[in-house]
Formats: structure tokens, C-alpha cells, sequence
């Protein structure tokens, strides 16, 4: 048995510790905003966060998850009161087909957990590993750069 933390919550799993983690999302806990894509880690629309970093899940076998942090598309904000990264894209309307936009949103929020406030260029070389073939990127970088400045915007308002 593998004990997964997924969005701060813990689940047992009975199963192969070499299943992919994007398995055992998708089929097992029902968490279907990570997609199979390619399946060899080169296309990232099935990127999650563990340990606050962007991993391809379709290569992570669940065995070396046991401890760890993992967070997915569902994890980032709740139904109906999305994350600010997520606001963003909707704004922005990044998503022409959709399907990459999870991963998308996943890399991005892997970036801004480590940088604040990225230049273009730390937002572009990041972004890089994800692949979308609608051609939706420059309003996948606008959506992040929005994303930022409201997040930017929200700390520097006063509590009330």
C-alpha cells in the first residue's frame, strides 16, 4: 500500500508501486485536470506539482511519492473561487482547445512558487517544456504576467 498526499489530503492505494501517478489520479482518486498526452513526459499537459516543483505525472511511478506534497489542477483553488493563476487564464482566455491548459497552469504556478515576480524571458524559458499546438501562447504568457500583477496587486493591499 501507498499513502499519496493529494491537495493536503492523504489517500491509501492499493495497487503496483511503479503505476504512474496520472493513473492513479485519473482512475483511482477521480482528480482529472492532469492529461494523458504523450505518455513519455514531452508534451507536460500531464504536469502536477510535488513538492511545489512541476513534474510530468505520467512518468512518476507512485513509489517515490510516499511524503510527499503532491498538488494538482483541482488543489490550486476551489469550485466556483479559483486561484489567481487560474482567474488569470480565464481572463485571459488562454484555453483555445483546453487540454494543455492544466499543465500549463501547473508549470506556471511551479515558476511563480519559486520567483514572485518573473521577466518575460524567466516566464517564456520556463513555460518551454509544455507544448500547446492551438498556438494559445501568447495569451498563456499574458495570463501569467496578469497573474502576477494581480497577486502582486493583493499583497500590497492593506488587511481589513
Amino acid at each position: 500500500m501507498t499513502v499519496l498526499t493529494v491537495n493536503g489530503k492523504e489517500h491509501s492505494i492499493n495497487g503496483d508501486p511503479n503505476t504512474p501517478l496520472l493513473y492513479v489520479l485519473r482512475n483511482d482518486l477521480k482528480l482529472n485536470g492532469a492529461k494523458f498526452g504523450c505518455g513519455l513526459g514531452q508534451c507536460g499537459a500531464c504536469t502536477v506539482l510535488v513538492d511545489h516543483q512541476p513534474v510530468y505525472s505520467c512518468l512518476l511511478p507512485i513509489s517515490v511519492l510516499e511524503g510527499r506534497q503532491i498538488t494538482t489542477l483541482e488543489g490550486l483553488g476551489k469550485n466556483g473561487e479559483p486561484s489567481p493563476l487560474q482567474r488569470a487564464f480565464i481572463e485571459e482566455q488562454a484555453a483555445q482547445c483546453g487540454y494543455c491548459i492544466p499543465g500549463m497552469i501547473m508549470r506556471a504556478q511551479g515558476l511563480l512558487n519559486r520567483k514572485a515576480a518573473p521577466s518575460d524571458a524567466e516566464i517564456r524559458a520556463y513555460m518551454q517544456p509544455n507544448l500547446c499546438r492551438c498556438g494559445t501562447h501568447m495569451r498563456i504568457l499574458r495570463a501569467i504576467r496578469r497573474a502576477v500583477k494581480d497577486m502582486r496587486t493583493a499583497r500590497a493591499e492593506p488587511v481589513r
